[in-house]
């Protein structure tokens, strides 16, 4: 109610008010008619501003963002996403450094097999006596000493010419190649999670939106209508309450659509920021494909599976190589280059220097044969142990098996419901929409109740939210099974 209007009813009201009406022959006392008229104003401006459209008085909830940059937001696809994760998330980063490390392992138990090659140069000074040319140290023949060795050793044991080292080494390489797959996998399921929380977030922000016009336009219209006298008082009640209830929804759709942003902003940037936005694809989903060769590719391509079958891989090279420590070992060391008393290939001798100059340069073989005799038994509970460790890797092996058929019916049947609820969920959105357009037509035209038009804008509400949401779960468990599958 505006001043003028006010100052109408005030007007109205002075006239018609018993004490202040003029009796016969007095005059009213002007002091009194003004204090009354002025608490009069305020009364009826109270009571205007109780009957306002609460749409003027209700403002949307501010929430605190990220300072955002002056350029454009980006436009980020799922494939965008997942790229960016795989170069941010630090579980997955430390997965594949696990898998780099192994590498170098078997690098490293390869080249262990091959001989080693090595260059010494030493010079031996001993402080000589005056009589003996060799000086006061026995283990050397002159005074001066020189040493240039080049040296090739080859170790020959069982761990060699049987090469359980390196097979060890490739397996255990094997290992973490699978479980970089896995956690490859696992932060596909996650990014995907988070990407369509995301877009169905945006989703049921926009049908809280659409529900506050609808609530609005109910409002409207009850109002309108009741001051018209063809609804009672109680309609207008229940239109306030309902659009009340729907900017109270659209607040937390605002809230969870900006929490699902940065959830997902944390997976796939270096630096938090809110400045971008997913693409929609809900509505394209990639087909479910038969349960034949689902079982196939997961047969094929299942990392949890590969795990556990380099894992028995390793315990059956550990028994090899516990086998082996019963054989003997041969180790070959062979030198080649001067030890002279002078730095050259020719030379006197000093202990005999008579024989003049002789050649220096030349080899020396030592090879050397280890035959394990007695040990108190160490090897044989090594050997008892390896073989342990093999039997519980079988064992694992055999319920890694049948956990991943379990899995594998499990997901698919999952997916199998999902995409069924997503067709059921869309029809009963479209169902609610047209209910929804009949109520309110009938509704304007006298011939349904508020209640019935409240229930109307409610179910088409919730349908819509639950169609994003079978749609999202439907896209979560393809993730789920394609982590038993890989991608189809």
């Amino acid at each position: 109610m505006n001043e003028r209007a006010c100052g109408r009813a005030c007007s109205a009201g002075l006239g018609k008010h018993p004490a202040l009406a003029t009796a016969r022959g007095s005059t009213p006392q002007p002091v009194a008619v003004l204090a009354l008229a002025v608490a009069l104003c305020l009364l009826m401006g109270q009571a205007a501003a109780q009957t306002a459209n609460p749409a003027e008085a209700e403002k949307p909830v501010q929430l605190q963002q990220l300072p955002g940059p002056a350029s454009p937001p980006l436009t980020i696809t799922l494939q965008d996403a997942l790229d960016r994760a795989r170069k941010n998330d630090a579980h997955f980063l430390a997965s594949v450094t696990d898998e780099k490390l192994a590498h170098e392992d078997s690098t490293q138990a390869r080249n262990a097999l091959l001989p080693s090659l090595s260059n010494s140069t030493q010079y031996l000074g001993t402080e000589g006596n005056g009589k003996i040319p060799g000086g006061r140290f026995v283990t050397n023949d002159g005074v001066h000493v020189y040493r240039e060795w080049a040296v090739m050793h080859q170790d020959l044991s069982p761990n060699t010419y049987m090469l359980t080292g390196y097979h060890r080494a490739e397996a255990a390489a094997d290992v973490a190649k699978a479980k970089a797959e896995i956690a490859r996998r696992g932060l596909m399921v996650t990014v995907t999670k988070n990407y369509y929380a995301f877009a169905s977030a945006q989703r049921k922000y926009a049908t809280a939106q659409q529900a506050v016009g609808q609530a609005q336009h109910f409002l409207d219209i009850t109002q309108a209508a009741e001051h018209a006298g063809q609804a009672s008082h109680s309609d207008a009640i229940k239109a306030e309450i309902q659009f009340e209830q729907q900017q109270q929804a659209f607040d937390e759709a605002l809230l969870a659509m900006e929490s699902s942003r940065l959830d997902l902003a944390v997976l796939i940037f270096p630096t938090l920021t809110e400045n971008f936005g997913v693409v929609d694809d809900l509505d394209s989903p990639p087909a479910l494909p038969p349960f034949s060769e689902a079982q196939a590719m997961a047969g094929r391509e299942n990392p949890d599976l590969r795990v556990a079958l380099e894992t028995v891989r390793e315990a059956d090279i550990d028994v090899t190589a516990a086998k082996g420590a019963f054989l003997p070992s041969l180790s070959l060391d062979a030198d080649y280059g001067i030890e002279a008393n002078d730095f050259a290939f020719r030379s006197v001798v000093k202990a005999d220097p008579l024989k003049g100059p002789v050649p220096n340069l030349g080899y020396f073989v030592t090879v050397s044969l280890n035959i394990p005799v007695w040990d108190w038994g160490t090897m044989r509970s090594k050997l008892h142990q390896s073989e342990y460790k093999q039997q519980q890797t079988r064992d694992e092996l055999s319920e890694a098996q049948r956990q991943l058929l379990a899995n594998l019916y499990s997901s698919y049947n999952e997916a199998s419901v999902a995409r069924a609820s997503v067709d059921m969920s869309r029809r009963t959105a479209d169902l609610a929409a047209e209910s929804y357009r009949l109520i309110n037509l009938r509704y304007q035209a006298g011939e349904s109740t508020a209640l019935e038009m409240v229930d109307a804008e409610n179910t088409l509400t919730l349908a819509r939210n639950a169609f994003d949401d079978a749609q999202v779960r439907y896209r979560v468990a393809l993730a789920n099974l394609q982590t038993l599958t890989g991608t189809f």
